[in-house]
């Protein structure tokens, strides 16, 4: 005797199993090229921005660094209050970058901001594509499995349900 609820053996077809493959791989290139597209038109367009900026701030960032880092823990970041431009564009943190900016800290990313109204240039933490593209991967794998291990738990139970209800009825039969 088999239950009510049972779950259609179809969807666990290899034929099925190939469309749904198929289906979710497509759609996975899909959302990978468009974020691949996006990165590269963000790219292209403040390349050169990002380059005349940093040469620009390599000197200015030099000479006074280390008066910067004791002023910095005193007062909040430009930024909070100010409007700002972003004159280069997010990267990842080096080593010594993690250590010397407190804003590489919270994301391993940094952008370098210039506030309009004190023409100060700071350090502000942010989220990189490349880091999302992989967090939103991290999540798909992370479903897929967790997907497949309930699959196969509902399966399971459901056929050791079944046995015990074929069990029973057959008890039944016996004792008449």
């Amino acid at each position: 005797m088999e239950s009510d609820f049972r779950i259609l053996v179809a969807c666990c077809r290899p034929r099925v199993l190939v469309f749904h493959v198929l289906f979710w791989g497509l759609l996975s290139l899909r959302v990978l090229g468009a974020a691949l597209l996006n990165n590269n038109s963000t790219n292209n367009k403040t390349a050169a921005a990002a380059g005349a900026a940093a040469a620009a701030g390599a000197g200015a960032a030099a000479a006074g660094a280390g008066a910067a880092a004791a002023e910095e823990a005193e007062r909040p970041p430009c930024w909070t209050h100010e409007e700002f431009v972003v004159t280069s564009e997010c990267h990842q943190c080096t080593a010594y970058q993690t250590r010397l900016w407190a804003a590489c800290g919270a994301t391993g990313y940094v952008e370098q901001v210039n506030c309009t109204r004190s023409n100060k240039d700071e350090h502000k933490s942010c989220r990189s594509a490349v880091m999302e593209e992989n967090l939103f991967w991290r999540f798909e794998a992370v479903v897929l499995v967790l997907t497949l291990l309930l699959a196969v738990l509902v399966v399971t139970r459901q056929r050791w349900l079944d046995r015990l209800a074929s069990e029973k009825v057959r008890r039944q039969i016996e004792s008449i």
